[in-house]
């Protein structure tokens, strides 16, 4: 028996590979035409690469990766420095490698190793609209009337799952309010002067600014965010320059600079899920942003689904499906939650503080030392 991933995401192509290494037979299957990725880059945490390591994709990853001497916070308004953490021996030694990379750079790894790998079958244009099961089985039901069969099903389908909708029922992903607008910006088009091996995150009222490079050093990742009070869900807009800039005044003239180099953007409204606990339906499951879908602003989205990922391809166990999904989920869902809600926070006290918010931040991690904020990073990449 097989089985089944809906979704060809990191998150279920890191269950695929994972189970596939177990000893069990995997199919996956993708909605789309093809395998990739939407969207640009992502900061990859020492989480993240522990569980790349644990599939055997971890070098790949790292060798495509851009690897950043420091992670800064800044004033979006005055451009003053707020916080910096030295990725340096010291934080490497503790925790691992934190890097930043394209997120198809991550998602190629473990699709080469899936499509090399024979206990696993790649399936595109295979979108699940529902699933029924009885004591022996999962039966997907594909959107083209098709059936296939196996002994469980994942359900990796991202933010709007078709699984979740069945599973639990609980309607549209919520609504942040917040607007992120994207660009990637050639590497050759950045002043020199703006060059630094450095991620680097403006925070201002009610908005923030990040920019690292990507690919390589040949690209540099622009994302920009603001508490706009968006009420309606988009995805990859195409949006005007002065659109954008409209929602980030007033604005320190290095992260100005930035954002005038960009020619072309998207924009996505932010989107979450309140925690939950019922992941399983008997032989289904839920995983990555299908079952705790998080904000951006943590940087753990990815990391969550591999962690996710390992931890189900450890614990299962054919002759015991039920019970296999129930020890995932026991294990995963309390620290899902504390993601969540870190997430959260991190936005809304951090990130767009404003006013006496922003000064008391600023105060508080004026008086953190860099051990300081090792132990309060520790449970995340610890």
């Amino acid at each position: 028996m097989t089985v089944l991933v809906v979704g060809g995401g990191i998150g279920g192509l890191a269950t695929a590979l994972g189970l596939a290494r177990a000893g069990h037979r995997v199919t996956v299957l993708e909605a789309a035409p093809a395998f990739e990725e939407i969207g640009a880059g992502i900061q990859v945490g020492p989480n993240g690469f522990r569980m790349l390591d644990t599939l055997g994709v971890g070098p790949v990853v790292r060798s495509r990766a851009v690897h950043v001497d420091e992670l800064r916070l800044r004033c979006g308004v005055s451009g003053k420095l707020i916080a910096g953490l030295p990725i340096d021996d010291g934080f490497r030694s503790r925790f691992g490698t934190y890097a930043v990379v394209h997120r198809n750079d991550v998602l190629a790894p473990l699709l080469d190793a899936c499509q090399s790998h024979d206990r696993i079958d790649l399936r595109v244009n295979s979108g699940v609209a529902a699933y029924t099961q009885d004591a022996d089985g999962v039966t997907a039901v594909l959107r083209s009337g098709d059936l296939v069969h196996g002994e469980a099903l994942v359900g990796a389908d991202g933010l709007r799952s078709a699984v979740r909708r069945q599973l639990v029922g609980d309607g549209d992903p919520q609504v942040s309010g917040h607007t992120t607008f994207r660009a990637v910006i050639p590497a050759q088009d950045v002043p020199d002067s703006l060059k630094e091996n450095v991620v680097t995150l403006w925070a201002g009222p009610r908005y923030h600014v990040v920019w690292y490079v990507i690919a390589g050093g040949r690209s540099v990742n622009l994302v920009a965010t603001a508490d706009n009070g968006a009420t309606e869900a988009m995805a990859g807009k195409p949006v005007e320059h002065a659109d954008v800039m409209r929602h980030f005044t007033p604005l320190c003239a290095d992260a100005a600079r930035v954002m005038e180099l960009a020619d072309e953007w998207r924009a996505w409204v932010l989107c979450d899920r309140m925690p939950i606990t019922n992941w399983q339906d008997q032989r289904v499951v839920l995983l990555g942003d299908a079952a705790h879908p998080v904000l951006q602003y943590a940087a753990q989205g990815a990391c969550q689904a591999l962690e996710d990922a390992v931890c189900l391809s450890s614990v299962y166990d054919p002759r015991d499906v039920r019970g296999s999904f129930a020890r995932y989920a026991a294990l995963r869902s309390e620290r899902a939650a504390r993601v969540h809600h870190a997430s959260r926070w991190m936005g809304r006290e951090v990130y767009h503080a404003d006013g006496e918010a922003a000064l008391a931040r600023d105060a508080m991690f004026a008086s953190w030392t860099v051990a300081d904020l090792h132990e309060r990073l520790d449970w995340l990449y610890g």
